[in-house]
């Protein structure tokens, strides 16, 4: 009885499978069902239950995990010869009910409507429309870097503690559920990853533990970055999987934060993306732009590449390389480079809302 309980288990995966290609093509249902209701309640719970923690209890639960992985192919080596269908049959089972939770806690996210939509925005949009909130860009970023490093020339060093801007992310998302009521977040749960260097080493600033909910931060990266970094993962949090939608929505957070320090990187950041994309667009026009920014943002820019750089690996681009292939397989074409969308929703939505 065991045996075909593990065998229906195992099979499951298949029409899970075929229900996320079905899901595909119902974004507006996945919207209203599992984002803005089932998964209300599941990110809510499981931010209750551990986001009072002071440590990650998802890498502590990985850690125990990879130890009973490892423990489990060393006592059952043998049976790979021995006992090959079953033994492939209790990884398959594993692999089904792994597959099934985490698309019911946190995944079917990837299968809700694009953002734009939600915004009720445009999609495309022009060069000169990307020029102009480029230059609206700058000027604000210029003069915070000014106001906050006294000269244009030095980069903005943040005064807090890493665990005091975790502390304050939420206060950005205050501000930004008075226009987007549906991004209010309560209660919070982001915390600096224990596995902060392997992660560095990997490629990656943070990342959302999709079977505990909380936001995991890389407590390495500078702390320039640190405001949108875990403003983009409490995206990821509310539901927001795919990662230009978080990066348009976590620098909308800091943008909005009521900390001018967050204020600057979340202007810096969404500049960041409009200099990338112009580049792509006309060089000329990148180049002309660039020259306007203060040396000081540049200095802040270059830290975080300095940063990355020292961290540089020859494993580091298969990490990013298996990311964006399973970012590909669940409904994100874009993958990790997708900056033009992230760009569209900023310039969009800023037509209406200029930048003061």
């Amino acid at each position: 009885m065991l045996k075909y309980k593990k065998l229906i288990l195992a099979l499951s995966i298949i029409p899970q499978i075929i229900l996320l290609k079905i899901l595909a093509h119902y974004p507006t249902f996945v919207e209203s069902v599992y984002s803005h209701g089932v998964y209300i309640w599941i990110s809510k719970t499981m931010r209750y239950a551990f986001g009072w923690l002071p440590f990650s209890v998802g890498d502590i639960l990985y850690t125990l995990l990879v130890i009973y992985i490892l423990r489990w192919f060393y006592l059952n080596r043998k049976r790979i010869y021995k006992d090959t269908k079953h033994w492939v049959l209790d990884i398959m089972t594993a692999v089904s009910v792994g597959y099934f939770a985490f698309h019911i806690l946190w995944a079917f996210n990837y299968y809700r409507l694009p953002l734009h939509k939600s915004l009720n925005i445009e999609h495309d949009y022009t060069t000169t429309e990307l020029v102009n909130l480029t230059q609206q860009l700058i000027n604000k970023t210029n003069t915070l870097q000014l106001l906050l490093a006294k000269v244009d020339t030095s980069k903005v060093v943040v005064p807090y503690s890493k665990s005091e801007i975790l502390k304050m992310i939420p206060d950005g998302y205050d501000n930004l559920s008075k226009v987007f009521p549906y991004l209010k977040y309560q209660p919070r749960s982001i915390k600096p990853s224990l596995y902060s260097i392997p992660l560095t080493y990997m490629g990656f600033s943070g990342y959302l533990n999709p079977f505990t909910n909380e936001a995991q931060v890389d407590g390495l990266i500078p702390s320039y970055k640190f405001p949108t970094t875990g403003s983009h993962e409490v995206a990821h949090q509310l539901g927001y999987a795919a990662e230009n939608e978080a990066n348009f929505i976590g620098s909308m957070a800091a943008m909005h934060h009521p900390d001018v320090y967050f204020n600057y990187s979340g202007h810096a950041f969404a500049l960041r993306h409009c200099l990338g994309e112009l580049y792509k667009r006309d060089i000329t026009l990148y180049e002309q732009n660039l020259a306007q920014l203060n040396k000081g943002v540049l200095k802040n820019y270059q830290e975080v590449r300095d940063f990355w750089d020292a961290y540089q690996n020859p494993l580091e681009p298969i990490f990013k390389s298996t990311y964006d292939g399973f970012l590909k397989t669940n409904n994100q074409s874009g993958g990790m480079e997708s900056y033009s969308y992230v760009v569209a929703l900023l310039v969009n939505y800023h037509k209406n809302h200029p930048i003061n």
